[in-house]
């Protein structure tokens, strides 16, 4: 226990706070297909500044996909999931372009206001047919990219579009698990391409792999047929939450 700090570079009550974080953002990822990213940026970014985070995240949401995906690959509607993963990979660029010529804070902000907007009106029941559509599907996934390249968010963006579909909740949540597989691999390929992907950020994925897997399985047990009916709100809602979230970091810090 006492080389864990050592391993992770990190004094060991900053090692088990982040761990105990990487728990709980498995927890929530098991039962809902997404969000673990988003619970670690927002809850660790004090600990562990964001650039040295998201390498280690890939790491990390790698590892829950190859978790959830063998029983949910069949169920997951893979035009759906491809087709958002390979669209969000094309307007990546364009988001990292945006990002050098406009305020980085100014993009998070917009991100994340449009994110609560269009969670809240689909908690409101307002009906968007136009996402229904395969035009609705190629422009949610490059917006979803675009949304990466300036804040960070196109996770959420995606999350969106699947709460969207008019989908049992099985099927959302392997939808949401499957794009993460995809989008994850294509991630990987550019980190590489970076650098960014260097030994520290390859330990700490692989051993804070541990505390969120264990949250994985746990969450996992919380998917029972008696709750499904609360899936598409309680995911709304942690859209809201998140990106709110993330607006008071933006706006405090």
């Amino acid at each position: 226990m006492t080389a864990l700090p050592a391993w992770v570079g990190l004094p060991p009550d900053q090692a088990l706070i982040l761990a105990a974080i990487c728990f709980a953002a498995g927890l929530i990822r098991g039962f809902s297909g997404f969000g673990l990213s988003a619970v670690v940026m927002a809850a660790a970014a004090l600990i562990v500044p964001p650039v040295q985070l998201i390498p280690m995240l890939l790491i990390l949401e790698i590892s829950a996909s190859l978790l959830m995906i063998r029983n949910g690959f069949s169920r997951a509607d893979k035009r759906l999931s491809f087709g958002l993963a390979i669209t969000a990979a094309a307007g990546l660029p364009l988001g990292l372009w945006f990002t050098m010529t406009v305020s980085p804070d100014l993009s998070r902000l917009l991100a994340l206001s449009l994110i609560i907007a269009l969670a809240l009106a689909q908690l409101a029941k307002v009906r968007m047919a136009f996402l229904a559509t395969t035009p609705g599907l190629v422009a949610s996934g490059l917006v979803s990219g675009i949304t990466t390249g300036v804040s960070g968010a196109g996770g959420m963006v995606v999350a969106l579009y699947v709460l969207a579909q008019d989908l049992p909740a099985t099927r959302m949540r392997a939808s949401l698990v499957l794009y993460l597989m995809a989008s994850s691999c294509f991630s990987t390929v550019t980190h590489l391409a970076l650098g960014t992907l260097d030994g520290v950020a390859l330990t700490r994925g692989l051993v804070f792999a541990v505390p969120c897997l264990l949250g994985v399985m746990a969450g996992k047990l919380c998917f029972v047929p008696a709750w499904e009916r609360f899936y598409k709100p309680f995911c709304l809602c942690l859209l809201v939450a998140l990106a709110a979230a993330g607006l008071v970091r933006l706006t405090t810090g």
